[in-house]
């Protein structure tokens, strides 16, 4: 677990959980533009991830790892004594719906970019086929750097990223099917809290209208839902990620005024 800490006086702290395959090395410019504004920063790698890990030739590691980790991330938060938003990417958005409900600690907001709630970049029908079977399985889920931003300038910066892994157990992509199905069947996942949603219009890798279909169902009295034209499935490193970031700072901003702080 790493901490990233402003210079100035903070007014909150943010832990950030990253998607499926890669680490957290790919967020150094939002923890950046967090920290110039005047946030604190929890972030690490999940289990199996990150460089490491990089030796580790495929995911195999238990869902219930990553559930630890974010409640670890969380107490680490807690020292600090600030208001704390939960802001989840891809499967680290779908983990943190999970996890809300059984965590002990208070949280003033919560951020979720494109959750994996239904997926459209899937294994083939062969690999789902395998997946059933009980004999353990090395399966392809061939997301590829093109598939998730359509910035040339990040894709040239981490396309020969050697951390980033796709070859997954049929345990391990059963685990995150049964994760999926239980988030969305649930019509009460989240507690309520302010919620902000965003995905991408031209997100190649999760069908965004399971993510606003899921997000009518909660019982929230405060919730925004963002799509993003044009953008891909990683929007905080799309072209327009400077745009994105000031509609976040503004729903954090928003949030520490409704509960008395002054921004």
């Amino acid at each position: 677990m790493w901490k990233w800490e402003t210079e100035e006086k903070p007014k909150a702290v943010i832990v950030i959980v990253h998607s499926a395959y890669e680490h957290h090395r790919r967020y150094a410019w939002l923890i950046e533009k967090l920290r110039s504004s005047n946030y604190h920063i929890v972030m690490g790698d999940l289990p199996g991830h990150g460089e490491l890990n990089k030796a580790k030739v495929l995911h195999d590691e238990s869902f219930e790892q990553y559930k630890e980790y974010i409640k670890q991330a969380l107490q680490v938060a807690v020292a600090y004594d600030l208001p704390i938003f939960l802001l989840g990417h891809g499967l680290g958005a779908t983990l943190l719906v999970k996890v809300l409900r059984k965590l002990e600690v208070e949280y003033a907001g919560i951020i979720l970019t494109s959750p994996w709630l239904q997926l459209e970049k899937m294994p083939s029908k062969w690999t789902n086929a395998l997946a059933k079977l009980s004999v353990q399985q090395k399966i392809k889920h061939d997301i590829q750097l093109n598939d998730l931003t359509r910035n040339y300038e990040v894709y040239q910066q981490f396309v020969n990223d050697y951390s980033y892994r796709t070859l997954i157990t049929n345990d391990w992509y059963k685990e995150l099917q049964h994760l999926m199905k239980t988030v969305v069947q649930s019509t009460n996942s989240i507690p309520n809290v302010p919620l902000l949603l965003m995905t991408g219009e031209r997100d190649k890798v999760t069908d965004t209208k399971a993510s606003a279909s899921w997000l009518k169902q909660q019982e929230l009295s405060e919730y925004q839902f963002k799509e993003w034209k044009n953008c891909f499935h990683d929007l905080y490193q799309e072209p327009e990620r400077e745009e994105i970031f000031a509609y976040s700072h503004s729903f954090i901003n928003n949030v520490l005024r409704s509960i008395g702080y002054i921004v």
